[in-house]
């Protein structure tokens, strides 16, 4: 039954962008602010052209420790090959993705355009909404 759901119907299409020309401390500000682990950075025409991520963010905070330097742009310091599923794959080969890939969200993107967000926890809330109406052993 899990094999039927599909991303479309689980992904987060509200979704908090960046650009990269913002200041890395503004965008860890963002992040910071929202609660998010990253966020995806897009071009003028809404196509996705990285990835920013907590992760990515802590080169700038080393920086700024140690040389007093908190000049980083998003566009230095994002992930510029980005992994990214379509709006009609089906959550169980996400599910196996984000175990082999080590990632916590991808975006979704459809003919080159961000529609949206899909997380673990996108993953798990199907998992569990399928499973109230599944038998369970």
């Amino acid at each position: 039954m899990l094999n039927s759901l599909l991303v479309k119907d689980y992904m987060a299409s509200a979704m908090i962008t960046l650009k990269p020309g913002v200041d890395i401390v503004e965008a860890a500000q963002t992040l910071q602010e929202y609660r998010l682990s990253g966020a995806p950075v897009i071009d003028d025409h809404n196509r996705v052209i990285g990835f920013l991520s907590e992760k990515d963010c802590l080169h700038t905070v080393l920086s700024a420790v140690y040389n007093q330097d908190y000049g980083d742009l998003v566009e230095d310091r994002m992930t510029k090959n980005i992994q990214s599923v379509h709006p009609s794959d089906n959550i169980t080969d996400i599910a196996e993705r984000f175990l082999k890939d080590g990632v916590r969200m991808y975006p979704v993107i459809d003919k080159d355009v961000l529609v949206g967000m899909i997380s673990r926890q996108s993953v798990l809330k199907a998992f569990c909404q399928i499973s109230k109406t599944t038998p369970h052993k």
